[in-house]
């Protein structure tokens, strides 16, 4: 299940921002970014992304940007993608709920904002996803479908090595660590295994709450018991490991968090 989005603003600095959020989630698909009126409409019927990021108070006026991007997409489209507008004036954000766009953001961006945006844009497409597979589903059907539902999520990951099966429940690795051009599995029972892979490898074949912390860690999220922004450090649950994250996976901490604070969650 993926979700194609373009980003249609003058600001370079919001295009990289928004992105690079957007990044963390291997659901959604950069398709492309404009920085004019004609150039966002054409990409948008080009393509028809599901989600559209819009300025609609752009830095230079030549560029035309405004919410009658969206009157002309009724013209061509007989589905208009998901509107998101960006704006630095909360009258022009409270305007363009006439417009039903999907929601707004004031600029200047904040990127705990963005996330928590992507988080909910991918919640309501989960579930409207649910929805209509479910309507076609009998009754029997969707009875069944949830009893193997657990069995489809659970992911075995299999070492091979000279006819030496080995298989790990991933639920049970708390985290990866780059060792050259191996990978370090340290499970939740103190055991360790080496596989002859690279991080990089493990990065792209595991899913969240698999996520990249480091340019030596991957870790499951599932078994993060204390995160300590200032310090660069995330502690595993029951044991005494601490593993640091670096700026370039920043993004990636506020993803854990935000995940984290979207589910049963009390603040205190």
């Amino acid at each position: 299940m993926s979700y194609s989005y373009i980003i249609i603003d003058d600001d370079q600095q919001n295009v990289l921002e928004i992105q690079a959020v957007a990044d963390g989630f291997s659901e959604f698909v950069f398709v492309a970014s404009a920085n004019n009126y004609k150039m966002g409409l054409n990409l948008i019927l080009e393509h028809k992304p599901d989600f559209v990021f819009l300025e609609i108070d752009p830095k230079n006026i030549k560029s035309k940007l405004s919410l009658l991007l969206i009157n002309e997409l009724h013209r061509y489209l007989k589905k208009v993608p998901e509107i998101i507008v960006t704006t630095r004036k909360k009258k022009l954000a409270f305007e363009a709920i006439k417009y039903q766009v999907t929601d707004y953001l004031l600029k200047p961006l904040v990127k705990s904002d963005l996330v928590k945006l992507i988080l909910k844009l991918n919640k309501s497409r989960e579930q409207e996803l649910g929805m209509s597979l479910n309507d076609q589903l009998t009754p029997q059907a969707i009875l069944l479908q949830d009893k193997i539902t657990p069995t489809q999520q659970a992911l075995i990951l299999c070492i091979k090595s000279y006819g030496d099966y080995r298989y790990i429940d991933t639920k049970d690795i708390t985290y990866l660590k780059a060792d050259n051009n191996s990978t370090d599995i340290h499970l939740n029972t103190g055991e360790m295994i080496t596989a002859f892979k690279t991080l990089k490898h493990f990065e792209s074949a595991l899913y969240y709450p698999f996520v990249r912390i480091h340019n030596s860690y991957i870790v499951n999220s599932s078994y993060i018991s204390r995160i300590h922004t200032g310090n660069a450090i995330c502690h595993i649950k029951n044991a005494a490991t601490k593993l640091p994250f670096s700026k370039t996976y920043k993004s990636n901490i506020d993803l854990i968090i935000s995940k984290i604070s979207s589910n049963n969650y009390l603040e205190i």
